[in-house]
């Protein structure tokens, strides 16, 4: 099961998941008190064009928050990239030849891999697997979200930065990284159809399956998982504990892995007391 588990947790950060152009109705939770009311959206961070999910229910929700709360800010994609650059530069001997065949198979220059740390290979391999099956960031629910915000002159905020998310990354040992560059590079031919499956059941709001999938990739990679994951949806947690005790309404997007599973968001704040609940639409 480790196989997959830089495909879909990387799902949840700096690369995604895809949606054939189709209806989507993912799943939507609300947690409130009498002059705070706080909606908890999970996304997918890229999606294939035509996906319409922006609707309904989660079009209500959006509506009617006054602030509009993502993991990061609007990302500079060329900022991203030097900063990628700064912090996974490395020397040393070259990769594996699978890790250039595939980077090779990818569009990469040769040796172009080599220079990078294993996490950041690995990202760019799923990354830009990812691209060649259609996928783009430009779909993403996060960006319709921030041109939405933009447009109706909500509050935006984050949770994160980008730096902090790679900085995760980079912090992951040199054992848990390689392993997670083998992997990738072994499901790369799977790719496009394992994040279908994972958006598919975001689409259909079915965060039993999402939280099942997640589940078995905790227990595969403890590491990876308490970084990726775990860490940061007691973070998010903590940040909407402390955001209910501010008048408001307040829209939050963060990927669905995050509010899936057992130790998900929600179940964080109903450590705390807190009522969370699935809005019917």
């Amino acid at each position: 099961m480790f196989q997959r588990t830089l495909s879909l947790l990387a799902a949840l950060l700096l690369s995604g998941c895809s949606l054939f152009g189709e209806d989507a109705d993912p799943a939507l939770w609300v947690v409130k008190d009498a002059d705070t009311t706080i909606y908890l959206f999970g996304t997918v961070h890229v999606l294939k064009p035509g996906t319409r999910w922006f609707n309904d229910g989660v079009r209500d929700a959006f509506d009617a928050s006054d602030e509009v709360v993502t993991e990061i800010a609007r990302p500079d994609p060329a900022a991203i990239t030097a900063l990628a650059s700064r912090l996974g530069t490395r020397g040393g001997p070259p990769f594996d030849p699978a890790v250039d065949r595939a980077a090779r198979e990818l569009g990469m220059p040769d040796g172009a891999i080599d220079r990078m740390e294993p996490w950041l290979a690995a990202m760019t391999l799923a990354r830009l697997a990812a691209a060649k099956a259609g996928y783009g960031a430009d779909e993403g629910v996060e960006a319709r979200l921030h041109d939405a915000a933009e447009r109706a002159d909500k509050k935006v905020a984050a949770l994160e930065t980008a730096e902090g998310q790679l900085r995760l990354f980079d912090g992951l040992s040199g054992a848990a990284q390689s392993a997670m560059l083998d992997a990738t590079v072994r499901e790369l031919p799977d790719t496009g159809k394992r994040l279908a499956s994972f958006a598919a059941a975001w689409g259909a709001g079915d965060a039993e399956s999402v939280g099942a999938e997640m589940n078995r990739e905790a227990a595969a990679s403890p590491e990876i998982a308490q970084a990726l994951v775990t860490g940061r949806n007691r973070r998010f947690a903590e940040w909407i504990a402390r955001r209910m005790r501010q008048p408001g309404t307040v829209f939050v997007a963060i990927g669905a892995g995050h509010l899936a599973g057992r130790q998900s968001v929600q179940a964080m704040l109903a450590e705390r007391g807190m009522r969370v609940e699935r809005v019917a639409y």
